[in-house]
């Protein structure tokens, strides 16, 4: 993949959303991190207070001749509940709003659209919200790849992760990478 383009999206916890990118086609690589906030720099505890502004999001990297920035936002879109403001599920806070963080004018136009799309579908209920620009903050190392490790071990994710694959498979069978 010569051509790769990234998108940053925020809808929940970012173990969550990583395992469901992870599973896309046209994506190479998923990074969770931090985005939003006001403190340079900020650790998971630091976020997880819900007092630096920031958002767990994930780094999408893929390719725009396999999957579209489109296809790519209606995925985050269909995957996550974007009518709960400032939680997903058992998460409350600011930190888990959900989000699109445009790497550019383009972008907002498709979040705009994106976002437009989701709402006709559904009654109009999205509380997602388009921000930045703002910087970008890997999440520590043991963060990354959770899903995989780590998260197949912990309740958490045992009951949040799978109902959200399924999701995945169900509502976009075309875009998920075959096993």
């Amino acid at each position: 993949m010569n051509n790769t383009q990234q998108a940053i999206i925020a809808g929940g916890c970012f173990w969550c959303t990583e395992a469901v990118f992870r599973d896309v086609v046209g994506v190479s690589g998923v990074e969770s991190g931090y985005i939003g906030g006001t403190v340079a720099d900020p650790t998971y505890k630091q976020v997880c207070s819900g007092d630096t502004g920031h958002a767990e999001a994930i780094r999408v990297t893929f390719d725009p001749e396999v999957i579209s920035l489109p296809e790519i936002y209606d995925v985050f879109m269909g995957t996550h509940d974007p009518t709960q403001l400032n939680r997903q599920g058992n998460d409350v806070g600011t930190q888990y709003r959900s989000a699109i963080f445009p790497l550019g004018d383009d972008q907002r136009t498709e979040a705009e659209a994106a976002i437009a799309r989701w709402n006709a579908e559904n009654g109009g209920k999205a509380v997602t919200t388009i921000e930045g620009p703002a910087q970008w903050y890997p999440a520590e190392d043991y963060h990354q790849e959770y899903w995989e490790g780590e998260g197949q071990r912990n309740p958490y994710c045992l009951a949040v992760i799978p109902p959200k694959l399924m999701k995945l498979r169900k509502s976009f069978q075309n875009k998920v990478k075959s096993d």
